[in-house]
């Protein structure tokens, strides 16, 4: 089930399917000792891929070795890449959200109509609701699909400030 899900596959998603295919209920406990048998498994340099945790759920993606080459391709399928004004709005929307439409504009100092339209087309946010202010705008917020496309479970995994301060400060050396 996992090999063939394009999305991270949660377990209790496994634990319906095994259910509805034995008829019988199919304990978590069990079905996560497979998933860590499998893991285990694939571990092994013979293969090029693994099973990963990602999105609170598990794919099989490609090992890190083998980056160079999904590169080449990852490169001719470009129309999955973001512009550098949707990832800037989408920076805003991660760490902010709640936020409307207005609030990254004035973060931004720009109109940002269609980097949340392409945003919400490729389904890394979705509309959470609307504000309860004076004309009542949309509530933006990320998607699992954010997670996914980023490789992280929470939102607690992204980078803080402090991560940036201490990639930009220079390594002291001995003279």
């Amino acid at each position: 089930m996992i090999f063939c899900s394009h999305t991270p596959l949660k377990l209790s998603e496994v634990q319906q399917c095994l259910n509805e295919m034995f008829d019988a209920n199919v304990p978590e406990e069990d079905i996560e000792k497979a998933i860590q048998a499998l893991m285990s498994r694939y571990e092994n340099e013979q293969y090029a891929f693994e099973i990963n945790k990602s999105a609170g759920g598990y794919q099989f993606l490609t090992k890190p070795a083998y980056q160079a080459s999904i590169g080449i391709l990852l490169k001719q399928q470009s129309k999955r890449r973001l512009s550098n004004s949707a990832m800037e709005t989408l920076s805003i929307i991660a760490y902010k959200q709640p936020v409307t439409k207005n609030e990254v504009e004035q973060i931004r100092g720009v109109n940002c109509d269609y980097s949340i339209q392409k945003l919400l087309e490729k389904e890394l946010i979705e509309i959470r609701g609307k504000a309860d202010t004076i004309g009542r705008p949309l509530i933006y917020g990320t998607s699992s699909r954010f997670m996914e496309y980023f490789g992280i479970n929470d939102l607690k995994e992204l980078p803080t400030i402090k991560d940036f301060a201490e990639e930009e400060m220079p390594s002291e050396t001995e003279d």
